[in-house]
This record gives C-alpha cells, sequence and structure tokens, in this order.
C-alpha cells in the first residue's frame, strides 16, 4: 500500500503521516517517506537529531547524475547542465534512512524538495529525486507513508501509477477546502486515481459544515479528527503522538488506520 498525504500548510498533515505510520508500523513494515520542504515528519515521530535531506546532499547529488564524456545515453542539457535522467538509486534509501526501532519496522527517509525557478525547470536534484520516489513506490513491499507539499506536480506520473491512494487533509476553513480543490486537480492530472479526504481539527458544529461541504464537492470522506490540545501538547514537548494514550486525535487515527487492515 502506497499512501500519499499532502493538504494546505497547517493542516496537520505531517502529524497524521507521522501517527499513522507508528500505528502500522505495529503489524507492517512501514517506509514513511518525508518529501515537505518543511521536514518535519522525523521531529512529529520524536527524533531531533540534525538530519540533511537528500535534496541538499550535493555531492551525492553530483556523483549520481554526473555524466562520463564518452556517455551518450538518458542525458539531459539544461543551462549548460549535462546530467543523467537515469542515475544509480537503488542503494540510497537502505543508505540514508533513519531507523526508528530496533526491528526495523519502521524505516523514515528525508528527501527535502527542490526550490524550483520556473515551472517545467530540470536538475540533477530533482531528477535524482524522482528517480528515488518512482523506486520506493515501485520497488518496496512495505507500506509507503508519502509526507508531500501541497504541490505534487513534482510526483510525475511514473510515480503518481504506483500511489494507491492520496490522502487529503482538509481543516474547517475555505482556503484549504480551495486546495483541496486545487490538489485534487493536480492528482487526476497526473494520474492518480484513488483520492480521499480527511477532515482535521475540527469541532462538533464544524465537521456537519465540513462534510456537507466536501461530500457536495464529491469528495470520499475516510475519516474524522477532533480538535485536541494533546496534539499541541506533544509538539511542544517534542514526543510523537502515540505517546498520548489519552488523545482524542490519536484514537481517531487510530480508527482511521484499520482501513490499511
Amino acid at each position: 500500500m502506497k499512501i500519499a498525504i499532502t493538504g494546505k500548510g497547517g493542516v496537520g498533515k505531517t502529524t497524521i503521516a507521522a501517527a499513522l505510520a507508528s500505528i502500522l508500523s505495529k503489524d507492517y513494515k512501514v517506509f514513511a517517506i518525508d518529501a515537505d520542504p518543511d521536514m518535519n515528519l522525523a521531529s512529529a515521530l520524536g527524533i531531533h537529531s540534525q538530519i540533511t535531506p537528500i535534496s541538499m546532499m550535493k555531492e551525492l547529488i553530483k556523483q549520481r547524475t554526473s555524466v562520463k564524456p564518452e556517455s551518450s545515453f538518458g542525458e539531459i542539457l539544461t543551462f549548460g547542465q549535462v546530467f543523467k535522467l537515469n542515475p544509480k538509486i537503488d542503494d540510497l534509501p537502505e543508505s540514508f534512512c533513519l531507523k526508528y526501532d530496533d526491528e526495523d519496522k519502521l524505516k523514515i527517509l528525508v528527501m527535502g524538495t527542490v526550490d524550483k525557478g520556473g515551472e517545467g525547470c530540470v536538475c540533477p536534484a530533482a531528477v535524482l529525486l524522482k528517480a528515488l520516489l518512482r523506486h520506493i513506490t515501485l520497488k518496496y513491499d512495505e507500506i509507503i507513508i508519502l509526507d508531500m507539499e501541497a504541490g505534487i506536480e513534482h510526483l510525475g506520473r511514473k510515480t503518481a501509477a504506483n500511489v494507491d491512494l492520496m490522502i487529503i487533509v482538509v481543516e474547517p476553513s475555505l482556503k484549504s477546502v480551495e486546495t483541496a480543490k486545487r490538489i485534487r486537480k493536480l492528482a487526476v492530472d497526473i494520474g492518480i486515481r484513488k483520492i480521499a479526504c480527511i477532515m482535521n481539527k475540527v469541532s462538533k458544529n464544524e465537521e456537519i459544515f465540513l462534510r456537507k461541504k466536501l461530500e457536495n464537492l464529491g469528495f470520499k470522506i475516510i475519516g474524522t479528527i477532533p480538535e485536541d490540545r494533546m496534539v499541541v501538547k506533544a509538539d511542544m514537548e517534542g514526543k510523537p503522538l502515540v505517546s498520548y494514550g489519552d488523545s482524542k486525535a490519536l484514537k481517531a487515527i487510530e480508527k482511521i488506520a484499520q482501513i490499511f487492515y
């Protein structure tokens, strides 16, 4: 099962991605991928060591994407650069992932992202990240949880074809709903077929309104997560949400996780 989680900034997608990864890793092997510019997935899992994302590993990117003078296959020339379109990446997930536990049930890979100068920008780092995502979603049998940024164009069509479900996290605000609509259009454009919503940080009254709004737009809703100060407490204390057994939000996420069993 390959799950991509996205949504407007601040809706709580990273908290949900981290909690789902922790919950599912009790019974399955899980590979959690941080592809968000904010790169907070490890922190949401309680890991606070300094981590260099793969997108910032300049020597590695140069080593894997540089082209030998005699090469002629799988290359691209852009802004005076010549580099490989098919870099070797099959060893990278295991080499650079973080092990969350001694049993290797949960691994975390911090990919980061590439600041693009304009639409259609191609650069060695972007090529490497796309190839890496494509490799993980295609070759790995674990449950893959991708913590994405709101703009999902960088997934690319070949990667998107391997995503089983895209979850858009929506909070009770018009901006969040509008972002969900844009993300759904992008997802459909690049070939993602199964798209669903999770309503997050909602009160009882807000849930009724937001559910009606989303259903009228044709969204499938797979879960509702209530407002919960325990989420704020977990963030302030730097601990994973799964450490707070009495959290209402955690109980709601555990219910959502049952969908994937």
